[in-house]
């Protein structure tokens, strides 16, 4: 753990807590960043996975006397933890009634983590039944998402792990481009923004800005703005007809043509692809 993360508020007060908790040392950075906004403020946060009640206290202290704390576990007995203050649902977070139950006992919320049973089914089932009672500016984090790589116990990595469902809610955001003209789904119109950290998954929910997106320009007159994507392939090409011919500069009419057949060439797709596959063989090493 570096110096700076002892500096934080909210690792003071876990260190501090009057129970048992336990949490990975790289978290409390993020909990600083997503969470600091929040503070003070009339909020309702739900921490899924009590245990003995450690991290309850901590938010407790560091959202203030204004939030609303409210538990979620499986072991009956944390129902204890209510005399300090706190609201505790004893459930399954894989279950859709329980959730049914939980949010028409409780409205909306603006914070829901998720640090229960780690599964697949757990995680994605929170996030998907969670998801319509988030209020907007509200967010949904999912802890130890590690577990989508781990094999024993859990399973994967699989094409059902929470981190590549997570990838799917990435590619439901990108509906909001008119250039895929895809239908927009629930979700592309209540998630304005994922974020993935060392083994956490924030989920920033906000419809007011999960609008269908278009192109806009100002009124300036477009003077010498022209693709050069592809450039370095074209540049080769009219080097070469340059040596041979002396024909071809940039304004010439034969490499204009050049550009627009091959402006979406399968061969500087597969060139591309080359490359990338070297910087990737590179990232995974």
């Amino acid at each position: 753990m570096n110096k700076d993360t002892k500096k934080l508020l909210i690792y003071k007060l876990f260190k501090n807590s009057k129970k048992y908790s336990i949490k990975w040392s790289s978290y409390f950075q993020v909990y600083e960043k997503i969470f600091s906004s929040y503070r003070n403020k009339k909020i309702k946060f739900v921490e899924i996975g009590v245990a003995n009640g450690g991290s309850l206290f901590m938010w407790q202290k560091y959202f203030g006397k204004n939030a609303k704390i409210i538990g979620v576990d499986l072991n009956p007995r944390a129902k204890k933890l209510e005399k300090h203050g706190f609201k505790i649902y004893i459930g399954n977070q894989s279950n859709e009634k329980f959730w049914n139950y939980f949010y028409k006992k409780e409205g909306k919320i603006d914070i829901i983590l998720d640090d229960g049973g780690h599964k697949n089914l757990q995680q994605i089932s929170t996030v998907h039944y969670s998801l319509p009672h988030i209020k907007d500016g509200g967010k949904i984090i999912v802890e130890d998402t590690s577990t989508s790589y781990l094999k024993k116990e859990f399973g994967n990595p699989s094409k059902y792990s929470f981190i590549n469902y997570a990838k799917n809610i990435v590619d439901n955001i990108h509906r909001r481009s008119p250039l895929l003209r895809k239908k927009i789904s629930f979700y592309s119109k209540k998630i304005f923004l994922v974020e993935f950290f060392e083994s956490i998954v924030v989920l920033s929910i906000d419809s007011r800005k999960c609008f269908q997106n278009k192109e806009v320009n100002n009124k300036a007159q477009n003077e010498w703005a022209i693709d050069y994507r592809h450039n370095e392939y074209f540049e080769k090409l009219k080097s070469k007809f340059d040596k041979k011919y002396g024909l071809l500069n940039k304004r010439s009419f034969f490499r204009r043509i050049i550009r627009k057949i091959f402006y979406r060439n399968f061969i500087f797709n597969i060139l591309d692809n080359q490359k990338i596959k070297k910087i990737l063989r590179d990232l995974n090493n």
